[in-house]
């Protein structure tokens, strides 16, 4: 079952609202000595996170089909860098990532029980129930959690409002729907923000000599501009006359600090070509996450900052302190 963005948290008695959790969506299946784990795309996830493999043999249960996201915590925070990682076609490399950071699995849906019922045509409300009778008699230990929920919509705007910078937004599911799959019968409210970046760059379109996204840069405290992110969305009618003021500003070094095209197992040939500019032009960027020094995504181009000096541009901008959702956790076990 999936979900739809949209805009506004929906309200009233026929919603449940629970966290959107920075992880990987997660069926988990077990039968007897048989443990699969399966992402969202139907793809196999069970080679990489042995240690939820173990964890879920281990369970009381021999029979059952949880819905849930993997997480992994580092320093006491969700970090989906480190969980991105743990994917390695080297099996010591997984090996090693699977003791160094742990993966767990946050439990929002059961699906079959332990009884072997299929419970995808019984509403929310009941599947809930079931849910949480299972997780007091199976799901305890370190490597589980019961996602927490509630029907009070004023508790799920406050969690979209204190947790944004370590929640992936809000999820909102009606109580009397039944589980369908591959259908969008949920909702989802992202946490979406915006942020002025400096240009620091540009690399072209596929294909052709008109600017495919600009390279975006923060400056840090000691006045390093590091390259964070990039955006594309710019209106194509104007890509003719935006490229010919981009090329007149190319210039070295462009971003002082970190640069586009560093080494990493994603990057290609591509990563590395693009052109240096003057830190001149400010644009202002809708996103919705910020980790590790760079936005997770790509973002989406608001407008032109000519208002802004670029050395206005600063990381703090970003790197917002919140609450960490990881008390709805310790609450729900």
């Amino acid at each position: 079952m999936e979900a739809k963005s949209v805009a506004e948290v929906p309200v009233g008695p026929d919603w449940q609202y629970e966290p959107k959790w920075d992880g990987f969506r997660c069926l988990a299946f077990r039968e007897g000595a048989w443990v699969e784990l399966q992402s969202k795309s139907g793809q196999s996830l069970t080679r990489y996170f042995p240690e939820l493999v173990t964890a879920l043999g281990k369970v009381k249960a021999e029979k059952f089909v949880l819905d849930g996201e993997i997480i992994v915590l580092v320093d006491g925070k969700l970090s989906f860098d480190d969980l991105l990682q743990r994917i390695h076609p080297a099996e010591s490399r997984v090996a090693k990532r699977s003791k160094e950071t742990p993966a767990q699995l946050v439990a929002f849906d059961l699906l079959v029980d332990s009884a072997g019922r299929l419970l995808i045509g019984e509403p929310l409300s009941e599947r809930r129930s079931k849910l949480e009778a299972f997780a007091a008699r199976n799901l305890g230990g370190a490597s589980f959690h019961l996602s927490p929920a509630t029907r009070d919509v004023k508790v799920a705007r406050q969690w979209l409002k204190t947790m944004r910078g370590q929640l992936d937004g809000l999820i909102a599911k009606e109580l009397k729907g039944p589980y369908s799959p591959g259908e969008r019968a949920m909702q989802k409210i992202k946490n979406l923000r915006t942020a002025d970046c400096v240009v620091g760059g540009f690399r072209y379109g596929t294909r052709t000599k008109l600017a495919g996204s600009l390279l975006l840069g923060l400056y840090d405290k000691d006045g390093l501009l590091h390259h964070v992110g990039f955006t594309s969305s710019m209106d194509r009618a104007s890509l003719p006359a935006l490229t010919r003021r981009l090329e007149g500003l190319i210039g070295t070094p462009g971003f002082s600090g970190r640069a586009p095209g560093g080494p990493s197992r994603w990057s290609s040939e591509r990563s590395a070509e693009w052109e240096p500019l003057r830190p001149e032009l400010v644009v202002e960027v809708r996103y919705d996450h910020f980790t590790s020094g760079r936005f997770r995504h790509g973002t989406k181009f608001i407008r032109w900052r000519p208002d802004k000096a670029p050395f206005q541009c600063r990381m703090d901008q970003v790197e917002i302190r919140t609450k960490s959702p990881l008390a709805l956790l310790r609450k729900s076990a």
